[in-house]
């Protein structure tokens, strides 16, 4: 039976919006396509693991708006089960997503403002204690203040709770937040801008992830998009996880926290490292088959089927 899964992170209502290529700078498409729907890195991984795991509790630890959104990450996160009873009210309004979707080639452009979930500081933290060391895994992201996460980290690391941190939006972190994590995993974007080098092979991508472990993360996995994951733990043979096909892709928004909460559902159970990617992987290569982040996020017994 799998344990408990926190999640410290964030919740955004996303706004997205179709259209058959990216505007650039001063230019007004005309789009073919919008949604309004639930989002942001830590709630939509938190569905992402509730919705894969089996019988896994989901705990979110983050902050809302008194308003529409922040009605609406609630009945988001009821609908999966997903615990709810850490997150509080704050006076600022819940933040949103501006998502720029091409709907030819299935990439995307956001700009994320947190609002309430930004107001989440150390010291909330520290008042979930309790619920950090009941936990089997604490999953976080970094659309938090950053000593807000590094807070949640050592807490965790502290109780003997494995850590994963995927530092998305990328930016720079110094290495003690690095070396709070059990497990990183950036997208090949963000460990170019971690360790400044170019990842544009695997070969690169592994030399990356070797200079983020001697930083001080344990197991780093750098997640490839169509690719895969190539997975690097201290002491063995990077290994490239091969990415699923599970149909069409329609768009690639949340693919990263697709991963990310199947990773932790798979690792909440007991599996390896390499079971728990290669899981990861499946619930990712289902995800980018359907429209909306938190909305795309596949159930277990579609990640199964994939699997075999």
């Amino acid at each position: 039976m799998a344990k408990k899964i926190l999640v410290l992170g964030s919740f955004v209502a996303d706004v997205a919006f179709r259209a058959a290529r990216l505007p650039v700078w001063g230019e007004t498409l005309m789009g073919s396509g919008f949604a309004l729907g639930p989002g942001g890195k830590g709630s939509n991984q938190a569905v992402a693991a509730a919705r894969a795991g089996a019988g896994a509790a989901v705990q979110m630890l983050s902050r809302l708006g008194d308003d529409a959104f922040g009605r609406l990450a609630r009945e988001t996160w009821a609908a999966d089960g997903i615990d709810a009873s850490l997150v509080e009210n704050s006076e600022t309004p819940t933040g949103s997503a501006a998502i720029l979707i091409d709907e030819v080639k299935g990439e995307n452009a956001i700009v994320v403002v947190p609002g309430a979930c930004f107001t989440l500081r150390p010291k909330d933290v520290e008042a979930a204690v309790s619920a950090i060391r009941g936990a089997e895994v604490l999953l976080t992201q970094l659309e938090l203040p950053l000593d807000t996460v590094e807070c949640g980290l050592r807490l965790a690391r502290e109780a003997g709770v494995q850590t994963i941190l995927n530092p998305a939006p990328a930016q720079a972190l110094n290495d003690e937040m690095l070396g709070l994590a059990d497990f990183l995993i950036p997208n090949e974007s963000e460990a170019a801008l971690l360790t400044g080098l170019s990842v544009e092979s695997v070969a690169q991508v592994e030399a990356a992830a070797r200079v983020l472990m001697g930083r001080g993360a344990k197991c780093v996995i750098v997640t490839l998009g169509a690719q895969g994951a190539l997975v690097c733990v201290e002491g063995e043979d990077a290994q490239l996880v091969e990415a699923f096909n599970a149909g069409s892709v329609l768009e690639t928004t949340g693919a990263g926290d697709a991963f990310c909460g199947g990773f932790a559902a798979a690792l909440s159970e007991g599996r390896t490292v390499l079971e728990a990617a290669r899981f990861g992987c499946a619930t990712a290569g289902i995800s980018v088959t359907r429209a909306g982040t938190a909305p795309s996020m596949p159930r277990r017994e579609e990640i199964l089927a994939l699997l075999r």
